[in-house]
This record gives structure tokens, sequence and C-alpha cells, in this order.
């Protein structure tokens, strides 16, 4: 059985518990404000249906306000806090762990003098030996 692809001992790289801890606590911070911006949003409907008239009595393509935000703008507002989210939260931990930005991470799990190997952990090129 091939020997599963492990980084070389000189370039192991260790996070400290203090380091995970930290990279925690800053993506906890991260999702609460998203979470907070959520909640906003999903709250505001009901606020503006009972407090502007004109926001379900007016029409625009035939619709209220009212219905095009709740049908079609929370779908998109979601989707794009999703990806923010995503995105920064991604970025904090590549950023935080690990030494490095995420290609130098990943450059250093695979030597120059040997092909990567694929995800079953068999060298990419070489046939595969019997299993006998």
């Amino acid at each position: 059985m091939p020997e599963p692809l492990m980084p070389p001992a000189s370039s192991e790289i260790r996070d400290t518990p203090a380091e995970v801890d930290a990279v925690f606590r800053t993506v906890r911070r991260v999702s609460g404000t998203y979470f907070l911006l959520f909640l906003l949003l999903v709250a505001s409907i009901p606020v503006l249906a009972n407090t502007l008239d004109w926001w379900t009595e007016a029409r625009l393509f035939g619709f209220s306000p009212d219905f095009l935000v709740v049908a079609i703008g929370l779908y998109a507002a979601f989707t794009v806090i999703g990806i923010l989210a995503a995105t920064l939260t991604t970025s904090v931990e590549s950023r935080m762990l690990g030494g490095g930005t995420g290609d130098t991470a990943v450059a250093a799990f695979f030597d120059a003098d040997e092909p990567p190997a694929d995800v079953f952990g068999e060298d990419v090129g070489r046939p595969v030996e019997d299993a006998r």
C-alpha cells in the first residue's frame, strides 16, 4: 500500500492552541456580525409593512415593493451575505493559520523532486502495483 502524502518534516506547519483560539474568536465575531445583518434584514420587512403605507400599496411592475423585496431581494441579499461571510472567514483562516497564505501553505506539501499524488495516495504516472 502506498504511503499517504505527508509534508516534509522540515516544512511541517503546526499551529499553537493560542493561534487556533484567536482564529476561532475572530471567525465567531465575523459570523456574529453577519448574523446581525441577516436578522436586521429579516426584521425590517414586517416593520416597513406596518409603518409605511406605500410599502404595501404602491405598484412596481404590478407588484408591491414589499412583495418584490421578499420574493427576490432577500434571496439576493442572503446570497451576497453568504459569499461575503465565506470569503472573509476563509481569508482570516488562511492568514492566521498555517504559516502563510493559502498558496505557500499548499506548496509546502509538495516536494519538487517527486510528482504529486492523487486523492487516493497513489503516485500519478506510475503503474499501480499488483496487490497480491
